[in-house]
């Protein structure tokens, strides 16, 4: 997934300057820092603006609305974790497909502590559960990329079978996590620990049982 498709669905005008491209990011770093502040309904444009350091006119030049910003910045976020997961699985140190689960897990709950405006947005559900594709939910695409990651570095089946159960898996450890996050600020090690535990279980029982790739 490369640069540009993280912000170009949601905009009104693709930036191609470096200006441009660079405005459009200060734009959405100023979406992160905000919401993470008042949450999504305190996010307004004008808010943006200021603390982006633009014109409101520059805002409605690539933006039409707040929900376009966010989603850019949701996007954008997205590409950030599969890049997070490419660098791991680059590494040479995951060996079976469940070390790419917990990877996957372990870089969702980094991304919450990290990352600015993820833990309040996640992958948009607190916009739009189809704020990433809008014929899928937003954890239905997260599940479907992990699924090509899986294929792709253990060889897995790439079957309805293990799109289902990653969907599944997804959903569960999402919930899990914000709960872990919720009860503390940084995470709550035991609620996480558990949801590692619980996901790698369940997966273990249907991506083991699928035959292998080849």
């Amino acid at each position: 997934m490369s640069t540009s498709t993280a912000t170009s669905g949601p905009l009104r005008r693709v930036p191609v300057q470096g200006r441009s491209v660079a405005r459009v990011q200060r734009m959405l770093d100023a979406c992160a820092e905000i919401v993470d502040e008042v949450g999504y309904e305190g996010l307004t444009t004008t808010l943006l603006a200021e603390r982006a350091g633009v014109a409101i006119g520059s805002v409605y030049q690539f933006f039409p609305d707040k929900r376009a910003i966010v989603q850019a910045l949701t996007l954008r976020n997205m590409e950030a974790y599969l890049e997070r997961l490419a660098d791991r699985f680059s590494r040479g140190d995951l060996t079976h497909w469940w070390d790419g689960v917990d990877a996957a897990i372990d870089e969702y709950i980094t991304m919450h502590r990290e990352v600015p405006g993820f833990r309040t947005l996640h992958f948009g559900d607190v916009v739009d559960v189809h704020l990433l594709d809008e014929d899928r939910d937003n954890n239905g695409v997260i599940a479907e990329q992990l699924a090509r990651v899986l294929v792709e570095q253990f060889g897995t089946t790439d079957a309805p079978r293990l799109r289902f159960a990653l969907e599944i898996a997804v959903e569960a450890a999402d919930a899990l996590i914000k709960l872990a996050f919720r009860r503390a600020s940084d995470g709550d090690e035991r609620v996480l620990a558990e949801a590692t535990a619980l996901i790698r279980e369940y997966l273990h029982r249907h991506v083991d049982a699928a035959p292998s790739a080849g």
